[in-house]
């Protein structure tokens, strides 16, 4: 897949990094899922931070 266009998104508590190309398959969000389309209950795979404890991570 092609991750041209996707972002990365880095949580601010524990340093996990979000890739909108490979999404969190096992958190239920398939490669692809954009940030914005997260739930909003989604929380950190790492940390179990908020996804409000998430920033855009600028490459």
């Amino acid at each position: 897949m092609a991750t041209e266009g996707y972002r990365k998104y880095v949580c601010v508590v524990c340093g996990y990094i979000y890739d909108e190309a490979e999404g969190d398959p096992d958190g239920g969000l398939p490669p692809g899922t954009r940030f914005e389309d997260i739930p909003d209950d989604w929380v950190c795979p790492e940390c179990a931070s908020s996804k409000d404890d998430f920033e855009l991570l600028e490459e």
